[in-house]
């Protein structure tokens, strides 16, 4: 297993940076194919952590219009919400 078949990006938004302070919590953006197993796997060689738990979520793409009325579609994408355990932190920036 290869780490960058698994993780995509790290989601940097409010939400997350709360979660990474407050809890541990840490959001990337996974590939569709990718189990649980894999991404705490993946995030375990990559930033040499321990992982607690993943949590992984599916959303479809929006709906769109462009400027001349066209219907289009943004891509689907996986998220998954990974808990370290205590203490463990990953530097991000």
């Amino acid at each position: 297993m290869i780490a960058h078949r698994v993780l995509k990006t790290v989601r940097l938004t409010e939400k997350a940076s709360k979660q990474s302070a407050e809890l541990g919590q840490y959001t990337f953006e996974v590939y569709p194919d990718a189990n649980k197993h894999q991404i705490a796997q993946a995030v375990e060689e990559t930033f040499k952590v321990t992982v607690r738990r993943v949590n992984v979520q599916n959303y479809r793409g929006k709906n769109k219009r462009s400027r001349n009325g066209q219907p289009s579609q943004t891509s689907d994408y996986k998220k998954a919400i990974v808990t370290l355990k205590a203490g463990d932190k990953i530097e991000l920036v």
